[in-house]
């Protein structure tokens, strides 16, 4: 045991002493171009190739400030969006001794097949590929080891980071934002709470016929190792060249995957990844209007539950947009846990919420975002926001509001991808129904206490 410590406490040692030299040095790179009053946007390539070559949860953290609009100078999110959760997979002897350690020596007479070759790889761990025993064809995620000390080295260094964009912009008081991402990014690590994510979602979707979530085998699962049950689908942007017809499908199960668990649950799929959604179909295209088409909804490491009081703010701040009631739309803000707000200050969060909303008030077939691409998705508004908030500023950022904000531009993005066209207005209507923070409070509470989850605070 004490030999187990040791290790975990110099793994630990050792990554504080990459993460923080690799920061400190582009650190200072940055201060003293911004010092010297140069820039010609060099610093930004080079954070991204210190925290790329870092990979694991650091790497994570970096995908996430980069999707979170106006966290960061656009140069800086242009280049840390270009990091891929490609850290290199672990062998096979080491899968092997991961696998022990989760199920046991015997860990093999539990499978009917278990393929030692990844099916993919990320950053805080790899898929395998298996068969159980009664035939079931399997999707066995593995932690890497140590990663709970990798994490924790990183989230240390983490406020390095903020502190760079709030020393020569601060604009945004980003606290809040840093306890955010760290709670999510240590959710993550545990896959008991993932499997519980998933069964709250396989309730929550049940019925949906355009939406399909695995199902976990927790007699084959642990804290570090889950398994779930093999969804076939092709990747989303297989699916541009396909008839419109079917990717309007594809993106109104992509609404529904969304905005009916956070309307009627106050939860939501926060890791907006192109990855965690695949296609079910035949081949992303169907043969005619009645063949099966849809999602299937992937990874549940980053799951947001919120407070039914916030989910109530959204619907007010919607009808608030819809009828140009300024007062209503600043009692919304306050919902979320904005404090402090002035009349400049709401009206600059107007700016961000036209946008965001702006898809939902107008009741027509449409795409997401006109002529936008999806890499530019929210980055005019963004720094219109900025320039604004440069004068009326500066806003500290609500917790509950960060992965609100993170998962509707990641959604928003899938649709510029699919360039679909929807009338989302109706389907926001009908996702958000005969709304009743009573009801929404009940179907909760009773929902988390099904699948083991704690009530959101």
């Amino acid at each position: 045991m004490k030999d187990d410590e040791a290790n975990r406490f110099s793994a630990r040692a050792a990554r504080y002493a990459r993460v923080g030299a690799n920061v400190g040095v582009v650190g200072a790179r940055i201060a003293a171009a911004r010092l010297a009053g140069a820039r010609d946007g060099s610093e930004a390539a080079a954070l991204a190739r210190a925290l790329g070559g870092l990979k694991g949860p650091m790497m994570k953290v970096a995908q996430m400030m980069a999707t979170i609009p106006d966290l960061l100078p656009p140069d800086y999110a242009d280049e840390l969006q270009k990091l891929q959760a490609d850290a290199p997979p672990m062998g096979a002897g080491f899968v092997r001794r991961r696998m022990r350690a989760e199920l046991g020596e015997a860990f093999l007479e539990r499978f009917a097949s278990f393929d030692f070759t990844p099916a993919a790889a990320a950053s805080l761990g790899q898929v395998h590929r298996a068969v159980a025993l009664d035939g079931e064809r399997l999707a066995c995620k593995l932690q890497y080891p140590d990663m709970a000390s990798a994490v924790e080295a990183d989230l240390a260094q983490l406020d390095v980071i903020f502190s760079l964009h709030r020393r020569f912009n601060p604009v945004i008081d980003t606290r809040e934002i840093v306890k955010e991402i760290g709670a999510r990014v240590r959710e993550e690590l545990d896959y008991a709470r993932e499997a519980r994510h998933a069964a709250l979602y396989g309730e929550i979707l049940r019925d949906a016929p355009d939406v399909r979530v695995p199902h976990v085998r927790p007699e084959l699962s642990t804290a570090r190792l889950l398994t779930l049950g093999w969804l076939d689908g092709a990747p989303l942007l297989e699916l541009r060249s396909a008839p419109q017809a079917a990717r309007g499908r594809v993106a109104a199960a992509l609404f529904h995957a969304w905005w009916t668990p956070f309307a009627r649950f106050g939860v939501i799929h926060g890791d907006p990844h192109l990855g965690n959604y695949a296609v079910f179909g035949e081949g992303g295209a169907p043969r005619g209007p009645d063949d099966a088409l849809g999602i299937n909804l992937l990874d549940y490491g980053c799951v947001r539950i919120f407070r039914p009081e916030f989910v109530e703010g959204v619907k007010t701040l919607y009808e608030a947009l819809l009828r140009d009631d300024f007062d209503r739309a600043v009692a919304a803000y306050e919902r979320w846990g904005f404090r402090g707000l002035t009349r400049e200050l709401a009206e600059v969060l107007n700016i961000w919420a036209r946008f965001i909303f702006g898809p939902l008030l107008d009741d027509r077939e449409r795409t997401i975002a006109d002529g936008v691409s999806p890499g530019r998705y929210g980055r005019k508004e963004a720094f219109r926001v900025h320039q604004a908030l440069k004068e009326k500023g500066p806003v500290l950022v609500p917790r509950e509001f960060v992965f609100m904000d993170r998962a509707a531009i990641g959604l928003g993005g899938a649709f510029l991808h699919l360039d679909a066209r929807l009338n989302f207005h109706r389907l926001f209507e009908e996702a958000i129904g005969d709304f009743s923070l009573e009801a929404l409070r009940a179907r909760q509470a009773g929902a988390l206490e099904r699948a083991g989850l704690p009530a959101p605070v």
